[in-house]
């Protein structure tokens, strides 16, 4: 009995172990999707936080994120001023340029984007603002903290548009919530991951050295927050950096933490045209005999491929840079500065599918995956309830892991398969025959737990007492 007794718990402790690994492991796959999803760019964009009673913040920020302009409008109950908040919406656009306008997806979203899809549809020409839905997934975190305290909390919502990773870096990764079961886990370990896929992340990004926040360059490999707050300061007093060498005039900022750090930071149209690339200082010497190789001034070799790859890269390795690090640098004068995230694209939500009660089966429909997790796809198609497609539904052949299939922040096409309305659950498919199997395998799998199917914004689909069990179905198919 002793024995049976220490054999179940020692067995149960593995089971556990097992599920919590992958829990963590779908955590931190989602949230690098989401913090390498593609950034809109440089252009003036507007942010509209919903609200109903307490109204629709609106920030204006410039291309490069600087707050322009703050406003309320209150366009629904109590107030009902619809028409004075679509004339402050148009002012604002006509006097800061505005190319982008930002919606938040929570309360009121749906009517907000009406109000502008209005007002877009009055203003005159064809250069007008692109309106896009983005999620506010972290916000009422981040706008309690510290941080929002000593800006303005509104502006993520336009910053997130333009550059998602710089700004959910301000965020605690736990908070931005795309995981599964992430309340039950070893939350040391869980903290522990994903603050190595934001650094990850950012690094292979690169940050601009003269306009990234200090939360955004202390996850840049040998800085943390302390070097952080320093360059930010000594930008502050002294002005844009001329050159990555520069940093080491930063109080407390030494030779090591610049040669863990200089690589990942660019400073564009700065004196050394290496600087805006990932090439690290160490071997500058490099790509300069590479440059005169070529016979040509760096800045017009830079980003010429034809005339890079004519090259023999053997020719250009010594003692101190073998052949792999040489490929590398001239892959980066290829390209250089090159953003390894996908170009910017958005989902067109279906006008007039407001509600989950708008939903009927069959309806094809566009949305964004909003999380992935080992049973299957979130998908925000705009009704401020997620829906789910099933791992049995993402394609029409065999899938063992759905992010083979999809990954957080992809735009798809999904067809309605069932809708429940006072259980808040929407059944979607991605199958070319419509997913008509799919009532049945649910069906046959047998009925599913009474609340909700919980989207991203709530932190993801939380476990019960078999909150393990359920994990391990898609560990060890049982």
């Amino acid at each position: 009995m002793k024995i049976k007794t220490s054999l179940t718990l020692d067995l149960m402790a593995e089971l556990r172990e097992a599920a919590e690994a992958e829990a963590i492991r779908v955590f931190a796959r989602n949230l690098k999707d989401l913090l390498l999803a593609a950034p809109a760019g440089g252009k003036a964009t507007m942010g509209l936080d919903p609200g109903i009673r307490t109204g629709v913040k609106v920030a204006v920020v410039d291309a490069t994120g600087k707050v322009v302009a703050t406003d309320t409008v209150y366009p629904f109950q109590p107030k009902n001023d619809l028409k004075g908040a679509q004339v402050a919406i148009a002012r604002l656009i006509g006097q800061h340029g505005v190319k982008l306008i930002s919606i938040g997806n929570g309360t009121a979203s749906r009517e907000t984007e009406k109000l502008v899809a209005d007002l877009l549809a009055l203003l005159p020409g064809t250069d007008k603002p692109v309106k896009v839905i983005v999620s506010e997934a972290g916000a009422s975190v981040y706008s309690a903290s510290e941080l929002a305290a000593k800006e303005f909390p509104d502006v993520s919502i336009a910053r997130r548009l333009q550059d998602p990773l710089a700004e959910l870096v301000k965020i605690e990764p736990k908070a931005i919530g795309v995981g599964q079961y992430q309340h039950d886990v070893d939350q040391h370990r869980l903290a522990k991951s994903l603050d190595a896929v934001v650094e990850d992340a950012v690094n292979a990004v690169g940050v601009d050295l003269n306009t990234a926040s200090a939360p955004l360059l202390a996850r840049v490999s040998g800085v943390g927050p302390g070097l952080a707050e320093a360059i930010v300061a000594h930008r502050d007093q002294n002005g844009p950096f001329g050159t990555r060498k520069d940093l080491l005039k930063v109080a407390r900022l030494g030779p090591k933490a610049f040669e863990q750090a200089a690589g990942f930071l660019r400073i564009t149209g700065g004196k050394e045209p290496l600087d805006a690339s990932s090439v690290h200082p160490e071997a500058y010497d490099v790509a300069r005999k590479i440059v005169a190789a070529c016979g040509r001034d760096i800045r017009a070799l830079m980003g010429d491929g034809a005339a890079l790859k004519k090259l023999n890269p053997a020719s250009f390795v010594d003692d101190r840079f073998g052949l792999p690090t040489v490929k590398d640098i001239l892959s980066e004068l290829e390209k250089p500065g090159r953003d390894p995230r996908p170009s910017f694209k958005t989902a067109t939500f279906t006008e007039g599918v407001n509600e989950i009660t708008d939903l009927r089966p069959g309806m094809v429909l566009e949305g964004t995956v909003t999380n992935v997790a080992a049973f299957g796809a979130f998908v925000d198609v705009g009704v401020h309830q997620d829906g789910l497609v099933h791992v049995s539904q993402l394609s029409d052949s065999f899938v063992k892991d759905p992010h083979a299939v999809v990954k957080a922040g992809d735009v798809v096409k999904v067809r309605v398969v069932e809708v429940d309305v006072g259980r808040k659950r929407i059944g979607l498919t991605m199958k070319s025959d419509g997913g008509t199997s799919a009532k049945d395998e649910a069906r046959e799998r047998g009925p599913g737990p009474s609340k909700p199917v919980r989207g991203p914004m709530q932190s993801g689909p939380q476990g019960g007492g078999n909150a393990f069990a359920d994990a391990l179905k898609g560990k060890f198919g049982r």
